[in-house]
């Protein structure tokens, strides 16, 4: 068993893989969030489904992210090569001054030797989002 490619992800990795999502969302840089999403990924957010096109292409028209915080980060391991992330987001939307929070649940699997999202579900924290 090669301890590269059969030892199960830390707390720690998965959380850098998150930021490189969430840095992506802060740069706009589509081509960043899309190395990181499977080709089959599927969001589910509280306005519906996406795809890696539809969670990319947010980016068109520049950052969707000012800033962000992750907190209560666990995680779940389901194998040397798949895992859970799960934790909580406070962000602000560029030109906003509210923050929104969410819960966020992002299934990361190897694919050789890259983590790729496969799947995330974001839950607002008490209520909508605005």
């Amino acid at each position: 068993m090669s301890a590269d490619h059969k030892t199960p992800p830390d707390l720690a990795l998965l959380q850098a893989l998150e930021t490189e999502v969430w840095q992506a969302l802060v740069t706009g840089d589509a081509g960043a969030d899309r190395a990181r999403l499977a080709e089959d990924f599927l969001g589910v957010y509280p306005s519906g489904f996406s795809g890696k096109d539809g969670h990319s292409g947010q980016l068109d028209g520049g950052p969707t992210v000012a800033e962000y915080r992750i907190s209560q980060a666990r995680m779940q391991v389901y194998g040397p090569d798949m895992a859970m992330f799960c934790y909580r987001a406070d962000y602000l939307r560029p030109g906003r001054d509210e923050w929104v929070a969410m819960y966020v649940s992002s299934l990361w699997q190897r694919d050789g030797g890259t983590w790729l999202n496969r799947f995330s579900q974001d839950t607002p924290v008490g209520g909508a989002v605005p």
